[in-house]
């Protein structure tokens, strides 16, 4: 897994595409601007990968083989990640993806997995028709269906957070309801004026600025 695929595109993080999907501010805060705060959630999140986080093999509760923390990419789609939990039975590899809250079908967390998905379908050949969303919050098993109209988002996604990475850009604020608990919105600064085209955390020389 390297950070360029074999055609030299620049191979995007994973995780970077549910931040885009939610809000493609915050992918490039992240990605680009390389800034991060923690909250609640969180937090809470770091908690729900603890028990997956330790890398190897093992078994779970329903003795079936699993790998945790695995290293999966896609040359074809140009991402690479960790997928939490990799769960190996009669049907092949199905990735299981942990999350603090509560399941929102066709939101960025399916994005997230359906992503694995394409990348353990090109690592073991295999059909991998499924993705799966474990949600801490209900303790529940939810199935993501990977078709094509999914794996197509997938590929419009990483495609659009490759753009955000080579260009360096930061999209302007919203500034609606998806603020309200994003942890970066102390240095996103939704409220501000949208008209500031200065990168966010570059330093002003003396005398540029203005005051409002």
């Amino acid at each position: 897994m390297t950070d360029a695929t074999r055609d030299g595109r620049r191979s995007v993080p994973i995780s970077a595409l549910e931040h885009y999907v939610y809000c493609p501010r915050q992918a490039a805060l992240i990605h680009v601007e390389a800034y991060f705060d923690s909250n609640i959630d969180t937090v809470r999140g770091d908690l729900a990968h603890a028990a997956v986080d330790r890398a190897g093999a093992g078994q779970d509760r329903r003795m079936q083989r699993v790998w945790r923390s695995l290293p999966v990419w896609s040359d074809e789609v140009g991402v690479h990640g960790i997928c939490d939990v990799v769960q190996f039975g009669d049907t092949g590899p199905i990735p299981i993806e942990h999350k603090s809250g509560t399941y929102r079908p066709g939101g960025p967390a399916d994005v997230q997995v359906a992503a694995q998905v394409l990348c353990l379908r090109e690592m073991f050949d295999a059909a991998v028709p499924i993705g799966v969303l474990f949600s801490n919050r209900d303790r529940r098993r939810h199935d993501v269906v990977v078709d094509t109209e999914l794996a197509d988002r997938v590929k419009v996604a990483a495609q659009e957070v490759r753009r955000l990475l080579d260009t360096g850009s930061v999209p302007a604020p919203v500034n609606d309801t998806r603020c309200r608990r994003c942890s970066l919105r102390p240095g996103c600064m939704p409220e501000a004026p949208t008209h500031v085209t200065h990168a966010l955390f570059e330093p002003r020389p003396a005398g540029a600025w203005e005051w409002e």
